[in-house]
């Protein structure tokens, strides 16, 4: 089984992600599987393509991608991708889209075919704080989730694929009053325990992971 792990590179003014210093960290082989990683632009459409290319190329069997939500105290699986751009600040080469959907005419939404609750579980086991998101935001995290679920169902694609939203670290957040933020390695191990849900649950679990808001 090969896993492609992705992650963006900086972005917002600052000068790390933890998403890429986290996917860095990652084994090459968790629980039997070949891990691939890739750095993915923060830019709108040529994440879509960067990532698209490789899965292309390659023999994947599931693909997750990983990004940072600066604010989040935990690893969040994300449930849903949503057909909209609506950008607070521009992308990487300056785009900032407004009200414009990731693909014209395409569905309203896409739902992860990762198991998101075994994720959340298994990250859990680790002593680390995780949940079930079911908002992936309308910046460029958003929009490769949805780009990437709508090229695997136009090309039917047999692939997993799904997102997962991963907090400031600590250097990140010493300007940053009342933020939350989690050691580098915690946010590795925690991956490394949501690529190993991945393998060993091609179904997902039966547990609550619903929120009041």
């Amino acid at each position: 089984m090969k896993i492609l792990v992705t992650a963006f590179d900086p972005f917002g003014g600052d000068a790390i992600n933890p998403a890429f210093e986290a996917v860095r960290k990652l084994p090459k082989i968790i629980a039997g599987a070949e891990i691939e990683i890739l750095e993915v632009p923060t830019v709108f459409h040529k994440s879509i393509h960067t990532v698209t290319e490789a899965l292309d190329k390659g023999s994947f069997e599931a693909v997750l991608l990983v990004g940072q939500a600066g604010g989040r105290f935990d690893l969040t699986p994300e449930r849903v991708g949503i057909n909209l751009d609506d950008t607070r600040i521009k992308d990487n080469e300056g785009n900032q889209p407004v009200d414009v959907p990731v693909v014209p005419g395409g569905p309203a939404a896409y739902f992860s075919t990762l198991p998101i609750k075994a994720m959340v579980e298994n990250i859990r086991k680790q002593g680390i704080p995780a949940k079930v998101s079911n908002t992936a935001g309308t910046f460029v995290c958003n929009h490769l989730m949805y780009g990437v679920l709508h090229h695997i169902a136009v090309n039917n694609l047999s692939l997993r694929c799904g997102f997962i939203h991963v907090p400031f670290l600590p250097e990140q957040v010493v300007a940053r009053d009342n933020t939350p933020a989690m050691a580098l390695d915690d946010i590795a191990k925690g991956l490394e325990a949501a690529v190993e849900a991945m393998v060993l649950h091609r179904d997902d679990i039966k547990v609550t992971g619903g929120a009041e808001f």
